[in-house]
């Protein structure tokens, strides 16, 4: 007989993604999502990836979780669909690769795939944290929007001969790439919440970084190597910091260990485990220009935070550019969804 979802867990009814996603990702999304048929448009272009055809290929190369195979991580990816109220337990695969890895794949049928890298990297506590934050994902519907990314990189490689065209295209995926990056933040606050268990997740991110041999570790001294990583040098450490980052769709471990480590610490974790979050039921009615200028706000309180050289020289420009970002969405989602209005009355 199948097992019950752990109890011990508060479960979250109803929550909605924009209870955890990071403003920058938040906005972006609800931005999308305003758009009368975008949504759908990217479901479909997502399709054209050929779902099916994945699902098959890890099906017949890899081992699907259940209860008799791997069956602590199917309690696991089911506990973490019990508390984030997911209404169905996605499919979750064990593949063979050293790596540590996991993600999740897929707009219809959104399924999991860990590494046998990861599975012997992590602890149970560690590995729920992982499996909640892929949770995350398929519940803020990111697959839609990186399925989006990867074919315009794809489509940015072809056209490189044409100087113009690549630049523009360029320009997109850079700023795809850094919402990608803001993605994983909020994932892993939703992995949080799934395992309840922050210290398992700060772990986690530890061994990521440096490897099983966590009794060479300290979390404490770990914040201080991310508070050292953002003090950085001068300007040029700051210029290096930026290019790094070029190709990079996860943000670097100790940059995410700190950027929990805050979000746990203002008690946004806890009033959420309160019950204090936003439901899906409300999610129509999200305003796109509060929640972008909600971004643009975090930016500034990450750059007022930020004892990085070139930060601070590029704050008060980057600080306007990104309030009048909140105000050009409020007039192109009102725009978009007048014309939607017009179009129902017209048929």
């Amino acid at each position: 007989m199948a097992n019950v979802p752990d109890r011990t867990r508060v479960r979250l009814a109803d929550i909605s993604s924009r209870a955890y996603e990071h403003p920058a990702d938040r906005g972006a999304l609800v931005a999308l999502r305003s758009l009368r048929g975008f949504d759908e448009v990217f479901k479909r272009m997502s399709g054209l990836f050929n779902e099916r055809a994945l699902r098959l290929m890890f099906l017949a190369g890899a081992v699907k979780v259940g209860e008799r195979q791997f069956p602590e991580l199917h309690d696991q990816v089911r506990d973490a669909a019990y508390v984030l109220d997911l209404p169905d337990v996605p499919e979750l695969y064990v593949r063979l690769d050293p790596q540590p890895n996991a993600m999740a794949i897929g707009s219809q049928r959104p399924f999991i795939v860990v590494t046998t890298g990861l599975v012997d990297l992590l602890d149970a506590q560690e590995r729920r944290f992982v499996v909640g934050h892929e949770v995350g994902h398929i519940l803020s519907g990111h697959a839609v929007y990186r399925t989006m990314l990867l074919a315009l990189i794809r489509l940015a490689t072809r056209v490189a001969w044409v100087p113009l065209g690549y630049i523009g295209l360029r320009a997109i995926v850079t700023a795809l790439e850094e919402w990608y990056r803001k993605s994983e933040l909020s994932c892993d606050r939703a992995g949080v919440l799934a395992s309840q268990d922050p210290d398992a997740a700060k772990r986690a991110l530890m061994k990521m970084a440096g490897g099983s041999r966590l009794v060479e570790m300290n979390p404490d001294a770990f914040l201080e190597q991310a508070k050292e990583y953002d003090r950085g040098g001068d300007a040029r450490d700051g210029l290096l910091k930026l290019l790094n980052l070029t190709g990079q769709t996860h943000p670097f471990a100790v940059v995410r260990f700190s950027e929990l480590d805050r979000w746990l610490k203002d008690g946004s974790y806890q009033r959420i485990l309160n019950g204090d979050y936003p439901r899906r039921a409300d999610d129509s009615s999200a305003s796109v220009g509060e929640e972008v200028r909600n971004a643009a706000g975090s930016y500034r309180e990450s750059w007022e935070r930020s004892a990085d050289p070139l930060v601070g020289a590029l704050r008060d420009v980057a600080g306007s550019a990104a309030s009048a970002g909140g105000r050009l969405f409020d007039t192109v989602a009102d725009r978009w969804k007048n014309s939607g209005r017009r179009g129902e009355t017209s048929s």
